[in-house]
């Protein structure tokens, strides 16, 4: 991206005043190597979102940002619906809900090395991955129902882990106002046979190790220590979320004009919060919420059952489980504002009365995976960051990338090598979706991660390095 076309705040803010239809201002938060390495859809889509009605303070990006479908990757904008504020779904996107979980357990890398070989297969076989791959779980149509509208707290009543993990997961496990009949047959028919699957792309499984604490305090809170196991489960709502995404972003093409918005770019579809398509839409969005935090739970519920042949009388206990593609109703100011966050994740401050109070004092966890054989983090909500950004900070490295350029520059299978050797074991079903998720074709996510911390959104707590990766 042009330096030239941004106003320097800081050395982590960049600023463009509004111009031409923009309403609100454009903030980047990066540093210059970061804002370089973004293409320059990243400043347009930025300053397309700042045109949309209703939208308040400013369109944000966070360090991770990247192209996107309408709004960039690690975009995050907030809606006004009584000044006329709308709901896009491409500011949700496809992968409804997708999001990050973390659990806990007693292990250091030690108890691992004569089973990491034999777990790594386990793992694979037990908990499907990959491009339209099914489960083992079988559901009903009747099921689906239940499941959109309860998510995670209907698969503990199934028996899909324990009533001490809803603590533990954003919203309780469960988002209010889901309407399944909003969801359309087709979607529910793709969904069916993927509960309990990590699905392709950069959904994944990792072991991974505590390498570095950087703030001992918040770390106890959390449970982390230098050398523990902890494992990440990073994934979405399959194809029910990209159903929805598909259908009602058409419908909202369609209407745009009825609705009188004037759309900069297509994809950035919408309709107003309070007209029927806007409700009917925010009704299916969270099922898809909801099948997403279900979905992670049955994956947590499979890989239990796995790590409990190796490790009988070491549980894994839940941390927290954070979603990164949503539309939330949050308070800021006393205004009830519709935050989308598309590819960035919340990220509330110590004493957020939404956090489940052993986390009160530490803040939200958030949690930033790298790429395949790098760094990942966690990361905990800070003070003054919903005035800075709504409680909002990056989710992952951002692709430097696209997955065909990736592919065409490295062998799947020499990867696999690659890492091997420095004792990261990746279980994939195809070569080609690790050719994809090349560890360079992302960004640096220690920069991404510094510029966040710096930038005043979340403060780091743990570094992790990877020794297992189910990918698909």
């Amino acid at each position: 991206m042009d330096m030239h076309l941004l106003e320097k705040i800081s050395e982590t803010e960049w600023k463009v005043s509004p111009k031409g239809k923009m309403r609100v201002p454009g903030i980047i938060f990066a540093d210059e190597r970061l804002i370089q390495e973004m293409d320059d859809k990243v400043y347009e889509q930025m300053t397309n979102v700042a045109t949309l009605p209703g939208i308040v303070k400013a369109s944000y990006v966070m360090p991770d940002g990247h192209w996107g479908y309408g709004f960039p990757i690690g975009g995050v904008a907030a809606f006004d619906p009584e000044e006329g504020g709308i709901i896009s779904g491409g500011g949700v996107g496809f992968d409804i809900s997708c999001g990050v979980r973390c659990l806990l357990s007693s292990l250091t890398k030690a108890d691992l090395e004569e089973v990491k070989v034999s777990l790594a297969h386990e793992l694979s076989r037990s908990i499907p991955a990959g491009v339209g791959r099914g489960g083992r779980i079988g559901m009903t149509f009747r099921d689906l129902d239940h499941m959109l509208l309860k998510g995670a707290k209907w698969a503990v009543q199934q028996g899909y882990g324990f009533e001490e993990d809803l603590e533990r997961i954003e919203e309780g496990g469960c988002m209010e106002g889901a309407n399944p009949e909003n969801v359309s047959d087709k979607a529910k028919k793709r969904q069916k046979p993927e509960m309990g699957t990590l699905g392709s792309g950069n959904h994944y499984l990792e072991i991974q190790e505590v390498e570095q604490i950087y703030h001992p305090g918040i770390a106890k809170i959390m449970g982390i220590s230098v050398g523990q196991i902890v494992i990440s489960i990073h994934c979405g709502s399959r194809g029910l979320g990209h159903q929805i995404g598909t259908e009602y972003l058409r419908e909202m093409v369609q209407k745009a004009e009825a609705y009188k918005i004037k759309l900069p770019d297509r994809e950035l579809a919408c309709a107003p919060i309070h007209s029927p398509l806007g409700q009917r839409y925010l009704g299916a969005m969270r099922a898809g919420i909801n099948c997403a935090l279900a979905n992670r739970q049955m994956i947590t519920h499979l890989l239990r059952g796995t790590w409990s042949t190796f490790f009988p009388g070491s549980p894994l206990k839940l941390l927290y489980d954070v979603s990164h593609n949503t539309c939330k109703v949050e308070e800021y100011g006393g205004r009830k504002l519709y935050i989308h966050r598309k590819g960035a994740t919340r990220a509330f401050g110590p004493g957020h009365p939404a956090l489940p109070p052993p986390l009160q004092e530490a803040g939200q966890p958030v949690f930033i995976g790298g790429s395949m054989g790098t760094n990942s983090y966690i990361l905990a909500g800070m003070e003054g960051a919903d005035e800075r950004s709504f409680n909002s900070s990056c989710h992952g490295a951002g692709r430097a990338l696209s997955r065909h350029q990736a592919y065409r520059q490295w062998q799947g299978k020499e990867l696999v090598q690659q890492l091997e050797a420095r004792g990261i074991l990746i279980r994939s079903p195809s070569f080609r979706g690790v050719a994809e998720e090349a560890p360079l074709a992302y960004k640096d996510v220690n920069a991404v991660v510094n510029v966040s911390q710096k930038a005043g959104l979340a403060r780091k707590v743990a570094r992790l390095s990877p020794l297992i990766c189910i990918k698909g």
